[in-house]
């Protein structure tokens, strides 16, 4: 059986209370990183009539956690070379040439130099990524919020003030997106450091994205 950072992905391990169980005992290892071994009687433990005893080791996978920056501004660029080097699989995306230079990051970041939106369609959004909206544009960061939400990510966070969180939530809200995917948009992002310069503001926002990743929001 598969099970991912929010839940069931595939596979069985026979269905009923134990699964149940084992889904969850999964969810809490791959937040700690640990492999662990799940011991129930079916019938003391979890009242299933079926009778015996089950064992199923969880074994935790590690793989590349992908983590997709729309921008390569004066946030965006600190932001995508510190996320690589934090072990997240980094694509930086802008539609402006002069932002959008490999030149401008280190080789773990693959940089896009194309239209947001199309890319974001190419792309598509997994329930296991990691998105960052730091574009130039108000208007472009509300169309690629509203899109990704659709993709229910496990983070995304939206540059700006909690103004701005405020109206986008509005607007995301007119255009009839659920209140449960909104409220996955974090505005303002990134941990209450202080920062104010870009590199620091790519500090508290990559720390917020690690501490999501092991379990620690």
């Amino acid at each position: 059986m598969l099970v991912g950072p929010t839940g069931w992905l595939g596979g069985t391990v026979g269905g009923g209370a134990i699964e149940h169980e084992v889904i969850a005992a999964a969810v809490d290892a791959l937040a700690r990183g640990e492999d662990c071994l799940v011991e129930r009687h079916l019938v003391h433990d979890l009242a299933m009539c079926c009778g015996g005893a089950m064992k199923v080791f969880v074994e935790v996978q590690t793989y590349p956690v992908r983590c997709v920056v729309f921008g390569c501004g004066h946030v965006g660029r600190p932001l995508a070379e510190l996320a690589a080097r934090c072990g997240f699989e980094t694509v930086a995306i802008d539609s402006r040439a002069e932002f959008a230079d490999a030149s401008r990051f280190g080789d773990a970041v693959q940089v896009l130099c194309d239209d947001p939106l199309g890319v974001l369609e190419d792309l598509g959004v997994r329930e296991t990524d990691f998105v960052v909206v730091a574009t130039h544009d108000h208007g472009i960061d509300e169309e690629i919020v509203a899109a990704v939400l659709a993709g229910a990510p496990r983070y995304l966070g939206c540059i700006g003030s909690v103004r701005k969180g405020l109206m986008f939530r509005q607007r995301l809200a007119a255009r009839g997106i659920p209140e449960e995917r909104i409220a996955l948009m974090r505005t303002p992002m990134g941990l209450d450091l202080g920062a104010e310069t870009p590199d620091e503001i790519a500090v508290s926002v990559v720390a917020q994205m690690v501490a999501v990743r092991r379990g620690h929001d």
